[in-house]
Order: structure tokens, then C-alpha cells, then sequence
């Protein structure tokens, strides 16, 4: 049995914004990553869904808690 693979925040971005730009095709891409088209279709909707989170106010000032800490 094969074991699952793990992919990075950064490496899902990567591919996500590569959808979201759309110089290559969903298939493409795909290929491309050795992903199914579905995985790349559910990173470009999820970063397009959160892309208003990384523009919040809030959202910011809690990061940058984070960080002193």
C-alpha cells in the first residue's frame, strides 16, 4: 500500500495561484505536479475563498502577535 503523500502550505500555494493564473489548464497542471485535477481544483478554490483574510486588519494584527511571541 502506497503511503499518503504530505504537500507543504507553500507548495499548495504554489500550484493554486499557477490554477488561478491560468497560463496552463487544470490538466495540465496536473500533470505537471503528479496531482489529480481535483486536489488542484479544491487549493484554487480554498485560496481564492481566503484571499480576503490576508488584506483583514484583524487578521494582520493577530499574525504579527504571533510572531513577537
Amino acid at each position: 500500500m502506497k503511503t499518503r503523500r504530505r504537500f507543504t502550505a507553500e507548495f499548495k500555494a504554489k500550484v493554486a495561484l499557477e490554477a488561478i493564473r491560468g497560463e496552463r489548464t487544470i490538466s495540465e497542471l496536473a500533470t505537471k505536479h503528479q496531482l489529480h485535477p481535483n486536489q488542484i481544483t479544491q487549493w484554487k478554490r480554498q485560496a481564492i475563498e481566503n484571499l480576503a483574510k490576508t488584506f483583514d486588519d484583524k487578521a494582520a494584527d493577530a499574525q504579527v502577535g504571533r510572531e513577537a511571541r
